[in-house]
């Protein structure tokens, strides 16, 4: 892709500006967006490697990012994401639940979710793989309970082989900046639809770029109910819990 890394370093000032309390905006969102990008710490010495340094489920995290793909990039909605889980321990116990993220880039919120307890299938592209299972392995190995699985997952592509619906029964979905300005977004939307099973509960954050999103969402809630959980104009971010909105078995299909 011409320009990919231009446009992330871009994208990543961006963002960093966003996380400022606008004039116009609302202190709750201010305070959130702050403590959300406290989590972030830098690196105290310098080292032959580069890495993001985060604090999530009372420990550290060291983050590795490749420049070559928009996928091998950590953006905010994944600490959003991350955020709300481990300060929302109670509500959502992840503790022994089956989780799948799609889309994990550089892994945080697989590190995240299995440091929490559950049982992690953690899923994206053969390019993105060797990195994200680099990360994976380097912040989880010897601190879970359950190891994370990575294994390669193309939306809308022998999703079924993969991951059959009558044995592969997931009871969270995790995805964060997904949807983004890509011809995959039917696709992606087919995965979601697979697999979603009727008690399935999706976490979804994603930050709002441009009309194609908003599309999206609005595809989206064909088929799934959607609850906002936070708001956070000052980054451009939402985070959503969604739900199917009919069985599987009954459910009428939606044009995508």
């Amino acid at each position: 892709m011409e320009n990919t890394e231009t446009d992330m370093e871009s994208e990543k000032k961006e963002t960093k500006n966003d996380t400022l309390p606008q004039t116009n905006g609302v202190a709750e969102d201010a305070e959130l967006a702050k403590a959300i990008m406290e989590r972030r710490f830098v690196p105290s010495l310098i080292t032959t490697e580069t890495w993001e340094g985060f604090t999530f489920a009372g420990l550290d995290i060291r983050i590795k990012e490749s420049n070559d793909y928009y996928g091998a990039v950590l953006w905010p909605s994944a600490i959003v994401l991350c955020h709300f889980l481990d300060c929302h321990r109670e509500t959502y116990n992840l503790r022994d639940k089956k989780v799948i993220e799609i889309g994990a880039g550089t892994g945080l919120v697989t590190i995240v979710t299995s440091l929490l307890g559950a049982m992690v299938t953690s899923t994206d592209l053969p390019d993105i793989l060797g990195n994200l299972r680099y990360n994976v392995n380097r912040n989880t190995r010897g601190r879970c309970q359950h190891p994370p699985q990575v294994t390669e997952l193309t939306w809308g592509s022998n999703v079924e082989e993969t991951f059959p619906r009558a044995s592969d029964c997931f009871d969270y979905i995790m995805a964060a900046d997904v949807v983004y300005s890509h011809p995959y977004l039917t696709e992606l939307m087919e995965t979601f639809d697979h697999l979603c099973q009727d008690n399935t509960v999706i976490l979804w954050a994603m930050r709002y770029r441009m009309d194609r999103e908003n599309r999206f969402v609005e595809r989206f809630q064909k088929l799934f109910h959607l609850e906002e959980l936070y708001d956070l104009p000052s980054m451009m971010i939402k985070l959503f819990r969604a739900t199917r909105r009919f069985p599987y078995s009954q459910q009428h299909r939606h044009p995508t």
